[in-house]
């Protein structure tokens, strides 16, 4: 699907890219959201000036570059409008990468090389939320010999390099 300022904000995935507050000097705004958000179309893509990211109403838009992102405080993201995905999409064009110091997990659209498992945006979100709730909620793990953090991670890197559900790995590790 090809989007434009008609349908960008309907049901789709982005990764925004974190700009200058001074690239919307002298600009027109066109779109002014009930939440305060501002929007100014370009033919290329779109400037989003908003305090939230992440869900943004019946979307997931990632604002990128801003290393301690702070909710209700104001970024400039931009877009192309070729970065806009569907929500609904069944192509496996993203894959996750975890960083188990940190504990944070990241979704990334691939950029045309196919680098790892590649997962449908659907079941990218899914594997994401179960990445993060190994993390949170390692409690179940305390019924493994394995050390915790070995068994976290054996665990972790199979939801990411396979097509494997979470509850197919665990059920490998109890018949292993």
């Amino acid at each position: 699907m090809k989007y434009n300022k008609t349908n960008f904000f309907k049901h789709t995935y982005c990764q925004f890219q974190n700009r200058e507050i001074e690239v919307l000097e002298e600009q027109n705004i066109h779109f002014k959201s009930k939440s305060g958000s501002s929007y100014i179309y370009t033919e290329e893509g779109v400037y989003r000036y908003s305090n939230h990211w992440g869900r943004v109403a019946n979307c997931r838009w990632k604002l990128d570059g801003v290393s301690k992102y702070q909710n209700q405080q104001y970024y400039v993201g931009y877009a192309n409008w070729s970065d806009f995905y569907s929500l609904t999409s069944n192509d496996k064009l993203f894959n996750l990468e975890v960083n188990f110091e940190t504990q944070k997990v990241e979704v990334h659209k691939t950029s045309g090389k196919k680098t790892g498992t590649l997962f449908s945006i659907t079941t990218v979100f899914k594997k994401k939320k179960e990445i993060e709730s190994i993390f949170k909620n390692p409690k179940w793990m305390l019924y493994y010999e394995e050390e915790h953090e070995t068994l976290q991670k054996k665990i972790i890197e199979k939801l990411i390099n396979s097509d494997k559900t979470l509850q197919q790995i665990k059920l490998e590790l109890v018949n292993n």
